[in-house]
Parts: C-alpha cells; structure tokens; sequence
C-alpha cells in the first residue's frame, strides 16, 4: 500500500555531529516495496534512546541522523530476530539506506510492523506506549504479573515506572513505588493510585517490606545494591530489569535460597504491541505527558537529561513540521525497533 508520499521528499529535525544539536533537514525515504507501507506521521515520543544515539554515547551513530522513538519473527517476537532487528534509525534498511526515525514528516515500512490504535485512544497518548508501555508490559505479562491481589514493586518513577504502576493497577495488584526521592510520594501515591511508596535509601522501611513482594519491575537505568531488592521479594519471587543500569551485582545466597529470579526483557513483538494498545484503550490507561512542537526538541531533550518532564515528552509533528497528513494515516514510534506503526 502507498500514499501520495511516493518518492516525496521528506521533512526532518537531524544531529549533524555528537554535539547532538537537531535542526530541520531534508532527505528521501526508500522506495516503496509491494508489502510496504508509506504513512504519515502525526506525533512521536522522546526517549533516552535519542539523547545516547544523536550525542554518539555508543560510538557506532551515522550521522546525519534523524531519531525517534523507537523489529523470533513467526512467533510475533521481531524484536528478538535471529538475524537482529531494523532499528528505526541508525541502522540499516531492507535497500541498505540508513534508517531515519520519527522526527520527519513521513516513514516507509513493511505492513507486518503497522499496528491499530483503537478508535478512542488519542494519538498523543498512543506514542509513549510504543516505547515505555510496551517496555513493561510485555515481562509484566510473561511473568505472571497480571493476578488480581498479587504485589508488586516498581523501581524508579519516571516515563517507564509510571506506566508499570498503571498497569500494576490494571491488573489488580498491589502496587508499592520505590525512589531516591520522598518529593515523588504525593505524585505516586495520590495521582498515579500506587498503594504504597518507600525511600529506597531507608534502611527501616526497606527491612519492613522483607519477603512481601511478589514481583519487582526496575525501570531505573543507575547503579543500585541489588540484594536489598531481592530481600524483599517473597520465595520464588521475580526482579525484572529493563533499566540499564552499568552493572548488576547481587550475592547468590540471596537468590538460591530464596528460589528467586532476576530477569531481563526489551521492548516486545507486534502480537503483544497490538494486545497492549487495546488493553489500554479497555481500560483508559494514559501515559502522562508533555507535547511540544518540533522545535523544541532540543530543549526537551536536555530537559529529559535532568529528569525534567513527567513522564514522557510527545512531539506533534503534524501540526509543526508543516507537513500534510491523510486523515486516514497515523504513526506513532517506539523505542528501538520497526515495530510502532498505528494504522487505523
């Protein structure tokens, strides 16, 4: 399927250099396939992704680079592909172009990567869950914890652990937020519905919470002692990390005897994505957010940096890149991978 976009030159805000400085730019898209589709895009989430690729922390970013939120493949598990997945941008393409991401006006993609965002779900809201929400969603899945009356803690309170609490809700759980900062327990506690919340620093309140959880969720990317953590969770209890935190340590006592597992998960498949977005929309789970023009995304990505924004920054390209959009073509963008399409 495509739109009038064939062959038309396409709008974008790209770094130049690891000064990670995004200015408008203008480049071409790959031709369109016959499983391709060409559609625009109307908003797309700012991730931590974006800081680390445009500012070259990895040392691998080919510029100029356009980011933007962002592919065991018949097992709807793309973003585990034996061959290694299409990053939206920064990689390489079917035609071996360079990918450019969601800061631009339009994208082409292969069908299989177009998802549906329910009628009633605003688009704004739809972007985050393509990269934060479905980064917890799919190991809350897989780990069970979706059982009514089952406990649950969350680790950090930011674009991640603001939706693993919603969730946590969702699904009927107790939900106790764990942070460095007692500033964030009025935010946790009375408008995100989270049961409990704890400094992580105090040792007391840490040692009353001993053997009560049933499933921890880190969405913190520091640094921090691990075998606190797992002292809290109950036997056969589940940490799951999808933080990147530098290192991980923990003593194999803690768990052994206790039957424990630490675990790890990114992102998720196009069958869990679809599954997710109609969740949310079932159950009116709306990430909180800020939307700013395109022009600003270089002040939200320094504001992001210093954890200013909750949660979650959304920029509306229809309405400031000026470019056209066809009411009957959305995209949204996740975090790392060709998988954020919504299609309705």
């Amino acid at each position: 399927m495509s739109s009038a976009n064939d062959n038309a030159e396409c709008l974008g805000w790209a770094a130049r250099d690891p000064s990670g400085h995004l200015s408008p730019y203008k480049f071409s898209r790959r031709a369109i396939g016959s499983e391709d589709v060409s559609l625009d895009i109307t908003h797309c989430g700012i991730c931590y992704a974006d800081v680390a690729w445009t500012r070259n922390k990895g040392g691998h970013s080919k510029y100029p680079l356009v980011p933007g939120e962002c592919e065991y493949c018949n097992d709807g598990l793309e973003v585990h592909c034996s061959k290694g997945p299409v990053l939206t941008f920064d990689g390489i393409d079917v035609d071996g172009t360079v990918t450019k991401g969601g800061y631009s006006s339009y994208i082409v993609v292969h069908e299989r990567y177009c998802f549906r965002v329910p009628d009633n779900y605003p688009l704004e809201l739809a972007a985050p869950l393509l990269c934060a929400g479905i980064t917890v969603y799919t190991p809350m899945i897989r780990h069970n914890m979706n059982q009514p009356g089952k406990t649950l803690g969350v680790i950090g309170l930011g674009g991640l652990g603001h939706l693993a609490v919603k969730f946590g809700k969702a699904f009927g759980l107790k939900v106790t937020v764990f942070s460095t900062s007692l500033s964030k327990k009025e935010e946790a506690v009375s408008r995100l519905g989270a049961d409990n919340f704890v400094v992580s620093s105090d040792e007391q309140q840490m040692s009353a919470l001993a053997n009560s959880l049933d499933f921890i969720i880190d969405t913190a990317s520091g640094d921090i002692p691990f075998d606190p953590y797992l002292s809290l969770l109950k036997t056969a209890g589940v940490l799951v990390l999808v933080g990147f935190p530098s290192e991980v340590k923990f003593s194999p006592v803690t768990l052994i005897l206790g039957m424990k597992t630490v675990s790890g998960s990114v992102t998720g498949g196009t069958k869990q994505t679809q599954e997710m977005l109609n969740f949310c929309a079932l159950h009116k789970i709306y990430p909180e957010i800020e939307v700013v023009p395109i022009q600003y995304s270089n002040e939200a990505l320094e504001r992001m940096i210093k954890k200013d924004v909750k949660y979650r920054f959304v920029i509306d390209i229809a309405n400031s890149l000026k470019c056209r959009v066809q009411t009957y073509y959305y995209i949204l963008w996740s975090r790392d991978y060709i998988s954020p399409l919504a299609w309705s």
